[in-house]
């Protein structure tokens, strides 16, 4: 219920708050959170506390069951039929090497400020409210479609299992448009459960993790040791239709991008261990090991399977939906029970990737109720549980009902292009935060290097897409590859850090985390058209909740003295207050 002086106690109060949007906005849409606030205050916002009892080898088998399932199970027939082939491969190896620059940049802040917010208390710390609003916002619906795209994978696999196809198991409603119109009853019960085990308990949820993860693991070596055994090395560079492109780039580089901007779904299980760092027993040595040990890992067991995979079959034989158990499915020389085994290996990873998932999408929209920027009802802890049981059945209730209803290549892209631009922000934010200290630096070099570092991979990427290939190509993409290396080193020559990290910081700044924006940008390049109108739909939705509902309800929380406006001394303030307050690990 709203108190009887905020701007929802009634309809009039509210169409008063609306007439003062654009202050309100102005001042609630740049205000920063400081380290300490979100560690002290915000954090006591949900009551009881969440229990410190993960250990590194609990983050690195929630990153591997996390991201070993969606990637290799769900996506990778569709990125190898459809745009990269055999490359897929390096696709994989592409997209790893972006993620593992990006979870260098989130593990900066999670050691600094482990909290649960993830990407959105790091955006909340440096550009503000409004820009973290938009960025969470995006990763919740990312968590929410990945996970109802891979309820829907998980059918088809245990489908396989059973020996009863996903078409079978689906309800075709002809009224409703292609894409819409198949009902999945098993991805509903799939997600409903597990929302049900997430609540109960975190120490739980990781145990039953650790278990599934390990008969999972065993799986992958059971695929890539068949895959390699019962393969043709014929099949990376042979089709099995002889008018299909051939080689082991049959799509050209353009595929392999391509491909990479469709796998990097794969990877969004190590933001879903950055979420977990308010439950860490010891973030300074946990989270570096736990987080960059899970994607390294998971980037060679994915190139390790798609290899495999390239093997088994030609890609433009490859079954899109469940690529591995049927490339053996139907064969007639005793080799077909090998599609159950994957099938069941599949469906374990398929219910870790989802669990992982889960828990993460639960922690951040715990954290966003926290900043009063949504209901505080989703911030609630529940005593017994220790876990954000609010969140969790909210989100697992939309899961399920997106996964009744909506066709796995829908989701993809989607969930795709949302991951990339989250990715993208948290690395701009982990350099600005490097250089700019509110209040005592002068933020606008920063400010102008990043807006010239996005520009340049903008254009380079706009070249590479449309211009023809040739000399001219050639010559212009040499050209603003050299400007890009070249504003980078006049930003880093030019401009001193103003902040060092008391903990574990990102090697090589900028540098990393620039690498790290360009490639982020050049991915997001290579996805098509429709993914921009659904993000772009979308983030217009965000915007237009956060003018008509997120501003007004954190105004209020100012008023009442819930949130403070970050002025220009705050950071010399968040120091003292830090060394009165020493986080203990």
């Amino acid at each position: 219920m709203a108190s009887p002086g905020s701007s929802f106690s009634s309809f009039p109060a509210y169409l008063q708050a609306l007439s003062h949007t654009p202050t309100r906005f102005a001042r609630r849409a740049f205000s920063l959170s400081t380290s300490y606030e979100e560690m002290s205050r915000v954090r006591a916002r949900s009551g009881s506390e969440m229990r410190r009892t993960l250990r590194w080898y609990d983050l690195i088998g929630l990153g591997i069951g996390g991201m070993v399932g969606a990637g290799v199970f769900v996506t990778t027939g569709h990125a190898s039929h459809d745009y990269a082939g055999p490359s897929v491969v390096i696709s994989y190896a592409i997209a790893g090497l972006c993620s593992l620059l990006s979870a260098f940049c989130y593990i900066e802040f999670a050691v600094d400020m482990p909290v649960a917010g993830g990407a959105f208390s790091y955006l909340r710390v440096t550009f503000g409210e409004f820009a973290a609003f938009i960025t969470g916002a995006n990763l919740v619906m990312d968590y929410v479609l990945s996970n109802a795209a891979v309820s829907r994978g998980f059918t088809a696999y245990f489908g396989t299992v059973i020996g009863v196809s996903a078409a079978k198991w689906r309800l075709t409603v002809h009224s409703l448009p292609h894409g819409f119109n198949e009902v999945d009853v098993v991805a509903v019960a799939v997600v409903l459960i597990l929302t049900v085990i997430i609540s109960y308990s975190t120490r739980e949820s990781s145990v039953l993790n650790m278990l599934l993860t390990a008969l999972h693991i065993l799986f992958i070596a059971f695929v890539i040791l068949m895959g390699f055994w019962r393969g043709s090395w014929k099949n990376f560079t042979e089709p099995g239709n002889p008018e299909k492109p051939s080689g082991f780039f049959p799509f050209g580089a353009s595929g392999v991008f391509q491909g990479a901007a469709m796998v990097y779904i794969s990877y969004i299980g190590y933001d879903a261990v950055s979420t977990m760092a308010e439950e860490v027993q010891n973030p300074v040595k946990d989270i570096p090991i736990g987080v960059s040990g899970s994607v390294v890992i998971v980037t060679i067991l994915y190139c390790l399977m798609a290899a495999s995979m390239s093997k088994l079959l030609p890609y433009d034989m490859i079954d899109p939906d469940a690529p591995f158990s049927a490339a053996f499915s139907g064969k007639s020389d005793g080799w077909g029970w090998v599609s159950k085994v994957i099938g069941l290996g599949a469906s374990f990873g398929i219910l870790t990737s989802l669990l992982v998932a889960m828990l993460g999408q639960a922690r951040y929209m715990c954290v966003i109720g926290r900043s009063n920027v949504v209901p505080p009802w989703f911030a609630r802890v529940h005593p017994k549980t220790s876990t954000p049981v609010n969140a969790s059945a909210f989100l697992g209730i939309l899961t399920a009902a997106i996964a009744l209803f909506t066709d796995l290549s829908v989701l993809l892209n989607m969930v795709s292009i949302g991951t990339l631009f989250v990715f993208y922000m948290v690395a701009n934010a982990v350099i600005y935060r490097r250089y700019v200290v509110s209040g005592t630096t002068n933020p606008w070099p920063t400010l102008s290097f990043l807006c010239s570092l996005s520009l340049s991979s903008l254009l380079f990427t706009l070249i590479w897409i449309f211009v023809p290939n040739g000399r001219a190509k050639l010559g212009l993409l040499i050209a603003f590859g050299v400007i890009t290396i070249a504003i980078l080193n006049i930003f880093y020559c030019m401009v001193p850090q103003a902040r060092k990290p008391e903990f574990w910081g990102v090697p090589l700044m900028p540098w990393i985390p620039s690498v790290s924006i360009f490639l982020n940008v050049f991915l997001l390049g290579s996805l098509d058209g429709k993914s921009y109108v659904r993000f772009g739909c979308f983030s217009a939705f965000v915007v237009l909740v956060y003018v008509l509902y997120s501003v007004h309800a954190s105004f209020d929380a100012e008023g009442d003295g819930s949130l403070i406006q970050k002025s220009g001394e705050s950071d010399q303030v968040e120091s003292k207050e830090r060394e009165d307050h020493v986080f203990k690990v």
